[in-house]
Order: C-alpha cells, then sequence, then structure tokens
C-alpha cells in the first residue's frame, strides 16, 4: 500500500469490539496469521485470539482469556511470542500454535497499581517493557524456566507513561502526557538517559503521545503519535528540536492530517530502498498513521499527506504485514 492510493480493502465484521490486531510471523508454511484483542460488551468478556487469512476471510483457529480487557497487544516477529496487558495491570505472554497457545502470566497490581497503559516486546520474544499512568516502568524478562521482573523506574504518579517501544536490547523509549519522549538505556544507572517535553506545541500540558516507533535502521530517531492530529519525530542527536509531521504549530508550516488523537504511527515499510535513499536528506522516513476520526493516511516530511482510507468512525489500530508490507490491516470500532 505504502504511498499509493488504496486500490482495495475488504471489511470483515466482527461480532465484539477489536481492541487491536497484529500480523504473526509464519506459523505454518500456507497461512498467514493474526491475533486479534477483543471484548464483547454484552457479557463483558474479553478474549485474545488466534486467525488464520484465507481469501479475505478470518478464520479462528485458538482464543485465550485474559483475567480483563487488553490495553496493548504485541507480537515478535523473530520468534513467535504474544504479549497481552490489562486493564487491571496484568500481563500475559502467549506462545502461539495454529491449534493452541500455550501461556505465562503476571498477576494483577503486580508491576502497575492500575492499567498497563504501553507496552512492546523486543522483536526476539526475550523481554518487554511495561509502562503507566502511575509512573512505573518495569522489565519483564521471559525465559524457560517463566517470567523475571524488575522494575526500571518509578515516579511514584509525579510522571505518566502512556506508550514504550524498544530500539535495541538495551534501549527503549517512553512517552507520555504534554508530549513528553523519554530514551532510557539499561547499561546506565537509573535507566534515563535523555527527555523530551512538548512544551512548545500549543495546549502541550493536555497532549497525549499515544504511540512511538522506531525504526531498526535508524535507532536515533522515533516516531510519535498523540493528540489533535499531533506526529513529530525525535531524533537523540538533537534533542530539544523535534520534526514536526502533523498538527505542531513550530514556526513552519505544518499540515495537520487530523484534528483528533492519532492512535496509532509506525513507518511506512512499504517505501522502497530507492525511496529510502531520495529520503535520507530529510532525514525522517515516511509514517503510517491511524486516528480518532476514522482516517489511515501517509505521511512524508515537507510533502501532503496521503488519505488511503477515511472511515466515519474512528481507526483505533493497524498493522503492517512484515511478510508482505502491502497488506495492511486496521480495527474500529
Amino acid at each position: 500500500m505504502g504511498s499509493e492510493s488504496l486500490k482495495q480493502f475488504h471489511r470483515l465484521p466482527q461480532s465484539s469490539y477489536i481492541d487491536s490486531l497484529r500480523f504473526l510471523p509464519p506459523l505454518s508454511a500456507l497461512d498467514r496469521y493474526v491475533v486479534l484483542s477483543s471484548f464483547n460488551s454484552d457479557s463483558t468478556q474479553p478474549s485474545i485470539q488466534l486467525h488464520s487469512i484465507h481469501s479475505q476471510t478470518l478464520t479462528l483457529n485458538s482464543s485465550f482469556t485474559p483475567s480483563s480487557r487488553t490495553t496493548s497487544l504485541k507480537v515478535a516477529h523473530q520468534n513467535p511470542v504474544i504479549a497481552a496487558s490489562t486493564v487491571t495491570g496484568s500481563l500475559h505472554i502467549l506462545f502461539p500454535n495454529p491449534i493452541d497457545a500455550s501461556f505465562v502470566s503476571v498477576p494483577e497490581k503486580t508491576l502497575h497499581l492500575g492499567p498497563v497503559s504501553g507496552l512492546d516486546l523486543q522483536d526476539n520474544g526475550s523481554a518487554c517493557v511495561s509502562v503507566g499512568e502511575d509512573g512505573r516502568v518495569n522489565l519483564v524478562t521471559i525465559g524457560d524456566s517463566g517470567l523475571e521482573y524488575r522494575r526500571v523506574f518509578d515516579s511514584k504518579g509525579l510522571v505518566s507513561y502512556t506508550a514504550a517501544r524498544w530500539a535495541s536490547p538495551t534501549e527503549f523509549a517512553t512517552g507520555g502526557f504534554g508530549n513528553s519522549v523519554q530514551w532510557w538505556d539499561l547499561r546506565r544507572a537509573g535507566g534515563l538517559v535523555s527527555q523530551f517535553k512538548g512544551s512548545w506545541a500549543q495546549g502541550a500540558t493536555s497532549e497525549i503521545v499515544h504511540s512511538i516507533d522506531i525504526h531498526p535502521s535508524r535507532k536515533h530517531t522515533c516516531l510519535a503519535g498523540g493528540s489533535y492530529g499531533t506526529v513529530f519525530a525525535w531524533d537523540l542527536r538533537r534533542p530539544q528540536q523535534p520534526i514536526a509531521l502533523s498538527g505542531i504549530d513550530n514556526g513552519e508550516t505544518t499540515t495537520c492530517i487530523s484534528e483528533s488523537d492519532v492512535w496509532e504511527v509506525q513507518y511506512d515499510t512499504y517505501t522502497s530502498a530507492s525511496d529510502h535513499a531520495k529520503l535520507s536528506s530529510k532525514g525522517v522516513l515516511p509514517a503510517m498513521i491511524c486516528s480518532e476520526d476514522g482516517i489511515l493516511a501517509v505521511l512524508k516530511q515537507g510533502e501532503e499527506p496521503t488519505e488511503l482510507l477515511t472511515e466515519n468512525c474512528a481507526i483505533n489500530c493497524f498493522d503492517i504485514d512484515r511478510q508482505n508490507p502491502s497488506f495492511v490491516a486496521g480495527v474500529h470500532f
């Protein structure tokens, strides 16, 4: 799909709210798989479901019932592992296969006092980081003997975190209120290396970073998407000079793709290698976003946004298939 217009799309109605969706790495030679986190409002029953995709249809293979409704869902692609966090503070690690899935869990109120607001899983499935509005940052290590966890930082509620993203086996970024972004290195005492508070944006104290992405070839730069259509890039080499992609008045003319919350932002991996070379001088590779006002779009630095899809309701999540980056799936209420 990338920066081209959306040529075709398929609607796959579901009987429950879909909170999140992620593509899985191949579990078998012939099938493509996705994992969904859903919530049945009539029965108040949450579910994590493994589906295979056949000719634009979903076939349920297995399901798991978490302790409560999920807040975040992530997948490791080098080693098939699923991590899901919940509104009651629990964390579930699932090991999927086409028939069933085994799991281990961290109980409620162990990692966080309230909901786990952000979660990310290392691509090899060995560790995940969780953050919460309670100001806690936790590291969970996944091993053959089960789960081990420790607290990296606790602000005692003075700082709240809403998003997290790994950059390397020892480094990750977090985001939170006030359009703030933090960079952590587990090799450093205390962990925190650099931070940025987005006081340059209008109404910054009420703005929230909802999603972060870090490109594997440019680990010094992370994308952030949040309130009021805000999308920006934060470069560790110039930590107080964010690069606006949407919705920010920083003295430059910046197009606002949306006036509502940007729920997810990811680098547009469909962009070809030649396009990457052309864009290298600009510093920020194309990004794909989805928003509360139903927009799925591609943003390029210094160019007008390309709307791929516009719905009459929120698109609260999307994912790009790593095996076939032209295939994008999004979910909305």
